[in-house]
């Protein structure tokens, strides 16, 4: 790989450096070797550093001085009590596979089929993209899956270091105390769901994080693709309506010598690939003049095409990591989060000599997708039921919420106590709520995008969280790691509450009643649900793959309607929402891509 030269021209451009392009890249170039392609990228490389290869340590990329992710500040929203939410997001070679928590979580295979049935994306069903979910990986958690696993795809899956005694006791608490739903040994084997299982992740045996950019790019030193870091893509360069480069300039975060923004350009022989992310890929074709009249307008830039959905359609998954005090004997990461000595050091020395330990490990051990039944709908209430009636119930296949443990304080460390925490996460699967992603400057990449979360905006997705709550919790204070509730970052309930939060208090027995909430404790709750819900870094959904008149941004090959030779490959395009964590889909949609661009190119054996 090599640096670029301005004005260069390549066969093959790519707008953005993260997972989608760093692995459709690779496989262009491995099947065509004369394929010339630049990658420009707006955040550094990651080539063997620690903070990237040691699994343990993916929370440092969300302290406010990590420069391999950006922080979009959303705009003020009164569903969150008047708060402004923070969403991060990979700004590094290999994007989100660079700095996400590793959770391998697929998706329900009817996820998939709706992007090819309800918006006619043909190619993009279940039975298309499972063989590109195998491709993808080595599955060495067990033998003999092939109908949904893979074996020989560069990015290895594993259960990631020891299995906690944190996730064992989850584990546990799930089959006592709700027997029905039991345990299942493959909870991602995009078909089976409700039931508890230990989890796997994109860490090999080896203990290292399986990302994009060590196993497709950084291992193969492809000579035929030219990598350039810390530039920010400006805008496409069209020729009529048919892309022919890009100008991009210097990342002043990476070079503070840039005293202008001095634009430099590169042009493609045959495609341009738009691949910065839900949150990249929508405000550059805004820049290019491709989105609504009335956003491109304001800020000066000549509208060349008009698609309304341009930045519409931005979803994440609503989530709350809700923290529990942790027993001294438990397995926990909160040291190696905080950085905590000799014990950081004794973790990572282990790691060093054999791969193994705390710091190999992710904290996520355990979890549940949940589908519910009559009687918990009735609790959970009477519009998020009329969702699960005309969307849930006949997809047997699809969970509406996640819930599982993290060995850890998960959020910021230096606002609480030194001590051992869990947490016990939950998120809604599919989200009613939509907000949006567009451009506030017409000439200037380095200025953040305005953006509105959405969430919440739905009363479906607020009630399905209160209930996420409550549910959580049953399962935390029955654990024998339980020592009570991190009180601050509670439900403020009244004094006289049967459901107030305690510290230092030892678990309940399995077979303990539940909790009572009185609708006073409910509204405490749902004042809590508005304070704490925040971002479970799934955005996508920006750039749509569907039909133009359905505010679709790209067709089913990723064409961007009315242009040519201008592709969308990245989170940014899935129409609906999957019931899983998003690194999987990425790569899926990552794969689709590098096959419809060899098929259109005339390349075999991508």
């Amino acid at each position: 790989m090599s640096s670029s030269q301005t004005d260069s021209e390549y066969d093959i451009i790519f707008a953005g450096g993260g997972t989608s392009a760093c692995l459709i890249a690779s496989r262009l170039a491995e099947a065509d070797p004369s394929l010339s392609i630049l990658i420009v990228e707006a955040g550094p490389h990651t080539q063997n550093d620690l903070a990237h290869v040691q699994p343990a340590r993916f929370l440092s990329h969300l302290s406010p001085s990590s420069t391999t992710t950006t922080f979009m500040v959303a705009n003020t929203e009164k569903e969150l009590a008047d708060r402004q939410t923070i969403v991060p997001a990979g700004a590094c070679v290999g994007g989100g596979s660079s700095i996400n928590f590793m959770m391998y979580t697929r998706a329900a295979a009817s996820d998939y089929d709706e992007w090819e049935v309800r918006y006619k994306n043909t190619g993009w069903g279940s039975k298309d993209i499972i063989p590109l979910l195998k491709k993808t990986e080595t599955y060495q958690v067990a033998s003999g899956k092939d109908s949904v696993h893979g074996y020989s795809g560069p990015l290895k899956v594993s259960y990631g270091g020891p299995l906690t005694n944190i996730g064992k006791d989850f584990l546990t608490v799930g089959q006592k105390y709700d027997p029905k739903r039991g345990s299942i040994e493959d909870p991602n084997n995009l078909y089976d769901v409700n039931s508890h299982g230990r989890w796997q992740k994109w860490i090999s045996e080896e203990g290292k994080r399986s990302d994009v950019a060590h196993h497709f790019m950084y291992d193969k030193n492809r000579d035929n693709i030219t990598l350039t870091v810390g530039h920010l893509v400006k805008r496409v360069i069209f020729e009529g309506k048919r892309a022919v480069g890009i100008e991009y300039v210097k990342n002043p975060k990476f070079h503070p010598e840039a005293v202008s923004l001095e634009v430099m350009t590169a042009h493609a022989k045959s495609l341009v690939v738009v691949s910065g992310g839900a949150f990249g890929s929508p405000i550059i074709l805004e820049r290019s003049g491709i989105g609504a009249k009335e956003v491109i307008e304001k800020y000066g830039v000549e509208q060349l095409i008009d698609l309304p959905g341009v930045g519409e359609n931005y979803q994440d998954h609503q989530v709350i990591f809700a923290p529990y005090l942790a027993s001294e004997e438990s397995d926990t990461i909160d040291a190696i989060v905080r950085n905590e000595q000799p014990a950081f050091d004794s973790f990572s020395e282990e790691w060093k000599k054999s791969g193994t330990g705390l710091m190999a490990s992710n904290a996520l051990d355990a979890g549940v997708k949940l589908r519910f039944t009559q009687e918990e709908l009735k609790i959970i209430g009477p519009v998020f039921t009329e969702k699960w009636e005309s969307y849930y119930a006949s997809r047997k296949d699809s969970p509406a919420m996640w819930i599982g443990p993290v060995s850890m304080f998960v959020g910021d460390p230096s606002s609480t106590p030194s001590r051992k925490y869990f947490s016990v996460g939950y998120y809604v699967e599919h989200p009613s709520s939509l907000g949006f992603v567009h451009m506030r400057s017409g000439t200037d990449p380095t200025v953040p995008p305005e953006f509105e979360t959405g969430y919440l905006k739905q009363k479906q997705d607020l009630e399905l969280l209160v209930y996420g709550y409550k549910r959580s919790r049953e399962y935390a204070r029955r654990m024998r790691c339980y020592r009570g509730e991190y009180v601050p970052n509670h439900p403020e309930f009244a004094k006289t509450s049967l459901a107030l939060c305690k510290e230092e208090i030892q678990p309940v027995a399995l077979g303990a009643p539940d909790i009572g909430y009185t609708e006073e404790d409910n509204e405490a709750v749902e004042a809590y649900t508005r304070k704490a819900v925040g971002t479970a870094w799934h955005s996508l959904g920006t750039c749509a793959m569907k039909p133009r008149a359905e505010g679709g941004v790209v067709d089913s090959n990723l064409n961007v309607y009315g242009v040519k030779n201008l592709k969308v490959a990245d989170l940014s395009i899935p129409p609906s929402n999957v019931a899983a964590n998003t690194y999987s889909t990425t790569l899926a949609v990552a794969e689709k891509a590098a096959l419809i661009i060899a098929a259109e190119l005339g390349i075999t054996g991508v």
